[in-house]
């Protein structure tokens, strides 16, 4: 319930990742808007079965593109745990730069957790390997996720 509301009020911006025959692979989207400060949290869940595949790689250019070209942002934030280097070797492969970790940042199914931030700035993207990826964004996004001047 809590979702469809974040959707609503402009909070949380998700897209289904799809397959070549539409089947879903995962979601990808961002959250946490601050349009005033022009910045978001993105997030990315991707079915096991598709690790090492490219979708992670694809499914970022585009989120970030939309993030910055589309709707105005200069930053986009990721979370990660300090216990999964995996993902935070995928997320520094595609030019996040990790700034720390925050400890207890959040508490899950009772357990205090530290959490690794790292960040793209819009200057970062345009240098980053996804950039280049060929993405175009159709038609105006929805208005409760563009940052204004």
């Amino acid at each position: 319930d809590s979702l469809e509301r974040q959707r609503a009020d402009g909070t949380r911006l998700e897209l289904m990742i799809a397959g070549e025959d539409d089947r879903p692979l995962g979601i990808t989207g961002l959250s946490e808007f601050s349009l005033r400060d022009r910045r978001a949290v993105v997030g990315t869940w991707i079915g096991r079965q598709h690790w090492g595949t490219g979708v992670n790689d694809e499914s970022k250019a585009l989120i970030l593109t939309l993030a910055f070209r589309a709707l105005g942002l200069g930053r986009v934030t990721a979370w990660a745990s300090p216990e999964n280097p995996r993902s935070i070797r995928a997320l520094e492969k595609l030019g996040f730069e990790q700034e720390g970790v925050l400890a207890s940042w959040h508490v899950h199914r009772g357990t205090p957790r530290d959490v690794a931030v790292l960040r793209m700035l819009r200057e970062e993207f345009d240098r980053s390997p996804l950039a280049g990826t060929p993405i175009a964004v159709e038609g105006d996004p929805p208005e409760q996720f563009v940052a204004t001047s």
